[in-house]
């Protein structure tokens, strides 16, 4: 006997309704609306410069289009399914920035008509269309990075369609549904790590629902569980059997869990990187987070359990995963919007039954669609000037301040310029975006610097590792970047590999200076102009060719 044949009280009073009737035509052209505005304003930011996560992501999809596997030229703790979803973007919409972004408008999009799917099928058609909007809005925040092709937006789209797969099959009982789920929440997890969040968090909500009023004996509950966790395992087995014939799994294993498991803040920090986030963040989308508070106390007074359970174990696994390594950064929070958007459309639905007779029927219908809108519109006015007003490289400097993002895109073109195509580079900081631009090969797979900063026990080796790669690539052209946010140094990091720079790059000729001056001014110095320019600031990158003199 299903929940609704018991008689229970759902949360909302409209209930999804099947066939093309004229409200769910209607649902389907506001869904429509929802998904060409969000897109349409991303289609102004196609051509923001790439930022570091980016530029890594698009660097190793660059790679495995030329068939090198993951981890084997480059290294990061990243899982690699989100390297063969750029690969898969850059084989659709070229290899640009703007092919990159265009890819990410149809992971979001997807995203959002799989949300109003699940907050439909949770709660009827309208708490649907709220929880779209709300999504849509919030994915595009740049106060969460939403802009960017960050990995968690292809978490996302697994997860809530495993969601979504997970729901029908409490109904129907099916062993494939809860497979299919497993395999979804599978594929989140090759994404970034942080998924297996989501699939403790479905684990336990076929452990503990009871799909049969219940009737469901604990061994039942235990093969369904199982069934789902074999799933969700089987894409990680596949994807280590692949690494290991490519003669790379070694590689990986150290990267995203022998290293990967010192990759944490410690309580202190992390407790000072949450409050920081929140107060970042929690101004622009306050009208939003309090409807999901609202949702939340009427989810526990929700008298179908299985739907409170499932609605609830999304949103712990939801935080769960924007917590790992306690380092809390803006995107992150994009883990939660699936979660925060169906608490907020369960939340205004509650206020509007509490507005119910005997109050007039126009402010019934006013005080929703005025949270509504104040629920959509702050985020969107908060980031008016990102949004809708600066440019490209305007966005970069808005958000990123003096980070070399846009230069990067001319010193790649200055590299790419003056090598062949099997001509190596070496960039000494974590600015990866620079080989993806060049089309150039690293010189080492130490892409990143920052592991070389960190006080984790492999640091010293590490730096010696990328000394000797280098050595022997013997790259055409170095480029060294002085930016903090390159190296994040600490105050009892390793130097080594600063020492071993000042002596390398005595046998390269300085052939270009980028000075970032301020977030409005760039200098920019090549050839024999750049041999004896003195930067002015603090943030600057040189570009060094071998034996070449100007």
């Amino acid at each position: 006997m299903s929940e609704h044949a018991r008689g229970d009280t759902p949360i909302v009073v409209s209930q999804p309704v099947e066939g093309a009737t004229p409200r769910s035509v209607w649902a389907l052209c506001v869904l429509a609306a929802v998904v060409f505005v969000t897109a349409a304003i991303r289609l102004r930011l196609l051509d923001v410069p790439l930022d570091r996560d980016e530029g890594e992501y698009a660097y190793f999809g660059q790679l495995l289009l030329e068939g090198v596997p993951p981890y084997a030229a480059a290294y990061n703790l990243k899982a690699p399914g989100i390297y063969a979803a750029y690969a898969l973007i850059l084989a659709a919409f070229g290899q640009t920035t703007t092919g990159i972004h265009l890819g990410l408008i149809l992971v979001t999009s997807a995203t959002t008509v799989l949300t109003f799917l699940l907050a439909r099928h949770l709660a009827g058609p309208a708490a649907g269309l709220v929880a779209a909007a709300v999504f849509a809005v919030q994915a595009l925040n740049p106060k969460v990075l939403g802009f960017a092709a960050y990995a968690e937006h292809f978490v996302l789209l697994p997860v809530v369609a495993g969601s979504l797969v997970l729901r029908a099959q409490a109904r129907e009982c099916r062993p494939l549904l809860v497979l299919a789920g497993g395999l979804l929440f599978g594929l989140a997890f090759l994404m970034k790590q942080s998924a297996a969040a989501f699939i403790a968090g479905g684990a336990l909500y076929l452990l503990l629902s009871s799909a049969d009023d219940g009737s469901a004996r604990w061994r039942r509950r235990l093969r369904t569980t199982a069934l789902f966790l074999a799933g969700a395992v089987t894409p990680f087995a596949l994807v280590c059997l692949a690494l290991l014939l490519a003669g790379t799994l070694g590689t990986f294993w150290f990267w995203a869990f022998v290293y990967g498991s010192t990759y944490s803040a410690e309580l202190s920090k992390g407790w000072t990187n949450l409050v920081g986030i929140l107060e970042y963040v929690a101004p622009s989308s306050s009208v939003t987070l309090a409807l999901g508070a609202i949702g939340l106390g009427a989810l526990l007074r929700d008298r179908l359990r299985s739907r409170r359970l499932f609605v609830l174990f999304l949103a712990a696994a939801s935080c769960l995963g924007t917590t790992v390594g306690l380092h809390f950064r803006p995107q992150y929070c994009l883990l939660l919007l699936p979660a925060l958007a169906v608490l907020a459309a369960i939340g205004l639905d509650a206020l509007g039954r509490i507005l119910a007779a005997p109050r007039p029927s126009m402010l019934r219908r006013a005080v929703p669609m005025v949270l509504v809108a104040a629920a959509l519109g702050q985020p969107l006015y908060a980031s008016r000037d990102v949004l809708f007003e600066l440019g490209p490289a305007q966005v970069s400097r808005a958000i990123y301040g003096r980070n070399p993002f846009p230069e990067s895109v001319e010193i790649a073109r200055y590299i790419r310029e003056h090598t062949a195509p099997g001509d190596r580079v070496a960039v000494v900081g974590s600015e990866p975006q620079i080989y993806f631009y060049a089309g150039r090969r690293s010189a080492t797979g130490y892409i990143y610097t920052y592991p070389l900063m960190e006080l984790q026990p492999y640091a010293a080796a590490m730096q010696q590792q990328m000394i000797r790669e280098i050595e022997t690539a013997d790259p055409r052209y170095l480029v060294f970047v002085r930016a903090t946010g390159s190296w994040l140094v600490r105050e009892a990091s390793d130097p080594t590999i600063f020492g071993w720079f000042a002596q390398y790059q005595r046998s390269f000729t300085r052939v270009g200076v980028v000075d970032i001056v301020s977030r409005r001014e760039t200098t920019y110095r090549w050839g024999a102009e750049a041999l004896d320019y003195a930067p002015r600031s603090d943030v600057w990158l040189m570009v060094f060719e071998r034996g070449r003199k100007p």
